[in-house]
């Protein structure tokens, strides 16, 4: 079995590009620096894993992530090889991303980003469909449990 699960924030934009052909598909590439759990003489360590999605999961990164982001990565590892420029064999690791979702909400991303200017990126925009909190979520109307059929 090869799945991984990764919670971290990105350190840069993803990096987004289109293949060619008449049926483009998107395909984003981001770093996730990863809190490991255990500190060395005190210090946090992380570590840095390369991700890489396609399609749609692709498109939502591009649309809706930005460096310094909390977000959490489901997957599989994928190796691989490829001879660089000088003549010498590179091989590399990845995460290929299945599954994605953010790991915080909009307001603790900001406040993250305010206390960290150097990892800071313009925060995406996002059509709430409803009024939000001062929290970041939705608040549900009153009257609204009549409704589900789940009561």
């Amino acid at each position: 079995m090869n799945k991984v699960i990764l919670m971290g924030r990105l350190t840069r934009d993803p990096e987004v590009r289109y293949s060619a052909g008449e049926n483009a598909l998107a395909i984003a590439r981001y770093t996730l620096a990863v809190d490991r759990r255990f500190r060395r003489d005190g210090e946090a360590t992380a570590d840095f894993i390369n991700c890489v999605s396609f399609g749609r999961t692709a498109e939502f990164a591009e649309k809706y992530y930005r460096q310094g982001l909390k977000i959490v990565v489901s997957g599989r590892i994928q190796t691989g090889s490829y001879t660089n420029r000088d003549g010498q064999k590179v091989y590399t690791t990845e995460v290929v991303v299945e599954e994605q979702e953010f790991a915080e909400s909009k307001s603790a991303s900001d406040n993250y980003a305010a206390s960290h200017p150097q990892t800071s990126a313009p925060a995406p925009s996002m059509p709430a469909p409803g009024a939000a909190s001062a929290d970041g979520f939705m608040n549900i109307p009153d009257g609204i449990d009549e409704e589900l059929p789940f009561n």
